[in-house]
């Protein structure tokens, strides 16, 4: 059973043709009754497909989907967010993986047999004696920091996988991961590295010695934003190598390890990519589900629908969920390795006029960088002043302070065909696209329902800007049987 949305037709139903609402439009969710009951029928499909009133809960044998949280390095500073705080609002317990952000990458054009993984912060990673201790947990000399938490988190959930993300998105990342693929011995090198380094445990060296961190990772997240036409062939080589040292370390400990790597969203990246041979090497793929649109459009849209419209100025461009799995799903990459991304994070615009609730509509720029609690608008971006939007950036805002926005000023909409959700203020002119509860919720239909037996799962970018309770990571969890 696939969802569909049918934007003409006015109706958003099944392959078999079930109707869940008909004419709802574009409306306020505190205005109409009948927009919050059209999430209550998309739930109640779960009830269809299962047969249980526990939505897609599984045997004790069969923990559901994956839902993987990348938790950022850096969370510990400005956002003050810790492994301690993913552990206390049970987030952690509802994880399949947790993927760590990140590990850097360095290569010579020269020299490729020193192409290496390098530590991005030992501070944070390793050397930070005064996190709060996940579960409590004392440390234990020499080994501090995020690495030592995530070490607790192991201890408490023995099913939860870890890996490290290698790379990220800046230019020298992606030019360091092109020039160690590009020859074979670089690309050996590189994985030597990064599997001795993350894998084996030897992470570094500080004023205590070597750091030893056995365990710490059981794999791979290899975040290459993103490949050239010319790195087409080498991309799959450099998965090929680390797939196949990664073997034959399963081969000395009977363990086996996890390999995955960012897939991007648009077709001007994924192109560049051969995703059929590429998906052969991993356990799964991390595919972007967001960034469909943001401040670097001129006008408001949604950042990551589930589905396209005709409604929207840009139809007909892929810049839709639905699309991008499609797309993934044709070259050649199996359904159970297809986990799609959802932001915990809103897009959003400034000087945008009171028409269709400022959907579709012209900007003046990126949105202000709001205060958490919602209440007003930073001025201080430097970092220096507490109580700001963490991700001090404008243009972007977390959940946690979206959430807030509808106690100061702004409505909630909701587009149920592209199944998509905005905020807008007509005082201010300020618009955000952002995931609520239920686009989440809604998704995880989609990714139980696609094709039979479903999607692989879901990813959240990050962990960090959940609320304090985790809400969104919780939600993606019931819908996926977690």
């Amino acid at each position: 059973m696939k969802i569909i949305a049918d934007r003409t037709a006015g109706v958003l139903y099944t392959s078999c043709r079930w109707t869940f609402t008909q004419e709802m439009g574009i409306i306020p969710v505190k205005q109409v009754p009948l927009l919050r009951k059209s999430f209550a029928v998309l739930a109640g499909l779960s009830l269809l497909l299962t047969g249980s009133a526990a939505a897609f809960a599984q045997p004790d044998n069969h923990p559901g989907k994956i839902l993987a949280g990348f938790f950022e390095e850096w969370s510990i500073y400005y956002a003050n967010y810790n492994l301690a705080n993913l552990e206390s609002n049970g987030s952690a317990a509802k994880l399949s993986h947790l993927i760590y952000a990140f590990g850097d990458v360095s290569a010579s054009v020269s020299e490729p047999s020193t192409d290496t993984c390098v530590i991005a912060d030992a501070f944070a990673d390793f050397e930070d004696n005064n996190l709060p201790p996940v579960g409590g947990i004392a440390d234990t000399w020499p080994l501090y920091g995020n690495f030592a938490e995530i070490l607790k988190l192991k201890q408490l959930h023995p099913q939860l996988k870890t890996l490290i993300s290698l790379g990220g998105a800046g230019a020298a990342e992606a030019q360091a991961f092109s020039t160690a693929a590009s020859t074979d011995q670089g690309r050996k090198a590189l994985a030597a590295s990064c599997i001795n380094m993350f894998v084996v445990g030897n992470v570094g060296s500080d004023w205590n010695g070597n750091i030893t961190a056995p365990g710490l990772f059981d794999g791979l997240n290899i975040d290459w934003e993103f490949p050239a036409a010319t790195d087409k062939t080498n991309f799959t080589l450099l998965l090929q190598e680390f797939r196949n040292q990664l073997n034959a370390l399963s081969a000395q400990t009977g363990k086996q390890y996890v390999l995955s790597f960012d897939g991007p969203a648009g077709a001007q990246n994924y192109s560049n990519i051969d995703l059929k041979s590429a998906a052969e090497q991993v356990n799964f793929i991390t595919i972007d589900g967001y960034n469909y649109a943001g401040s670097w459009d001129t006008a408001t849209n949604h950042a990551s629908p589930l589905f396209d419209s005709r409604q929207d100025p840009d139809f007909g461009q892929d810049l839709d969920i639905a699309d991008t799995v499609t797309a993934y799903l044709r070259s050649g990459v199996p359904a159970e390795k297809y986990v799609m991304g959802v932001p915990l994070y809103g897009a959003g615009w400034t000087g945008v006029p009171n028409k269709e609730h400022g959907l579709y509509q012209s900007s003046t720029g990126p949105s202000a960088v709001p205060l958490a609690n919602g209440t007003g608008v930073c001025t201080d971006l430097s970092g220096n002043t507490a109580g700001c939007d963490t991700l001090l950036t404008p243009g972007l805002a977390t959940y946690s302070t979206l959430a807030a926005l509808t106690s100061n000023g702004y409505k909630n909409y909701v587009d149920p065909f592209r199944i998509a959700a905005w905020l807008y203020d007509p005082s201010s002119e300020t618009f955000y696209s952002y995931d609520t509860p239920e686009t989440a919720f809604v998704k995880t239909l989609f990714i139980q329902t696609r094709v039979p037996g479903g999607l692989g799962g879901a990813f959240v970018w990050a962990v960090k800007d959940d609320d304090a309770k985790g809400t969104m990571v919780k939600t993606l969890a019931q819908g996926l049987g977690r």
